[in-house]
């Protein structure tokens, strides 16, 4: 990366090839920020290029998130530039599907690295620096799937739930140092996500997805406003706010028919 300051404030986004990444680093790029973004794919630059037609400047990694070399690979890229950061917005994501003991441990363990892993040591990095600062800004992208026991989802729901708690954790923490921490959960979105996870021949691959642009806007807005969480769509609200009330036992079921394998032939 090169040092490059336009005068604009730096947005941070991770996962921002496709999807909801990429519609959250529109969001940024519309309202006037430079882009620092990462993706562990080369569609990352050209995500980039689209992005440049804003008007800003944007410098792109495609880097494994997964992965402590690849998270200091980044935070040095970003470093680079020499540019405190206002925005950052963790979405780096990867979903698997099928039942826990029909999955690769090694499967498994990335869904963990990436969805974990990478973002805690990724935030530890820059929130450090915005504290120093005393101003910041962090968006994480959790799921209303964190709210159910994922049966046949079992290790993506579960990083979510951890990614859910700890941002409402680490913000509490920082209450009073200038930053805020934001958690945008998302239900299904029409994304790549549900190829990528093998969810295709679900209930849930198969059925009506939200917008990504949609969530995407919902969630910014919500960061920039300084909220604690904000869950995307009325269904959503609703599914999330059933889901507080009603035994895990019966989430877990309810989850069944909906993410496994083979269940979107009844639809």
């Amino acid at each position: 990366m090169n040092p490059v300051d336009t005068g604009n404030g730096l947005a941070v986004v991770t996962g921002a090839s496709t999807g909801i990444g990429f519609e959250l680093a529109k969001c940024a790029a519309q309202d006037g920020y430079d882009l620092a973004i990462a993706a562990d794919e080369p569609r990352i630059q050209e995500a980039a290029a689209k992005l440049r037609e804003f008007g800003v400047q944007v410098e792109a990694m495609q880097v494994d998130l997964a992965t402590r070399e690849g998270v200091r690979r980044f935070v040095d890229g970003i470093s680079s530039l020499g540019r405190p950061i206002d925005l950052l917005m963790a979405n780096a994501g990867r979903g698997l599907g099928h039942g826990f003991l029909d999955e690769d441990p090694d499967d498994a363990q990335r869904v963990v690295d990436t969805n974990i892993t990478g973002t805690i040591h990724l935030v530890h990095a820059i929130g450090n620096r915005m504290r120093t600062r005393g101003s910041g800004r962090i968006l994480f992208t959790g799921s209303i799937a964190g709210f159910m026991p994922g049966a046949f989802q079992a290790i993506y729901n579960g990083t979510k739930a951890f990614i859910n708690s700890f941002s409402f954790a680490l913000r509490e923490e920082l209450k009073g140092s200038g930053i805020t921490v934001t958690c945008l959960m998302p239900g299904p979105t029409e994304t790549e996500f549900f190829e990528r996870a093998d969810l295709l021949d679900t209930a849930v691959g198969q059925g009506k997805k939200d917008d990504p642009a949609f969530v995407a806007k919902v969630g910014f807005k919500a960061m920039m406003n300084g909220e604690g969480d904000v869950v995307a769509g009325m269904k959503n609200k609703m599914m999330s706010a059933a889901a507080n009330v009603t035994p895990a036992a019966v989430l877990a079921g309810q989850h069944r028919k909906m993410a496994e394998p083979g269940s979107g032939k009844s639809n």
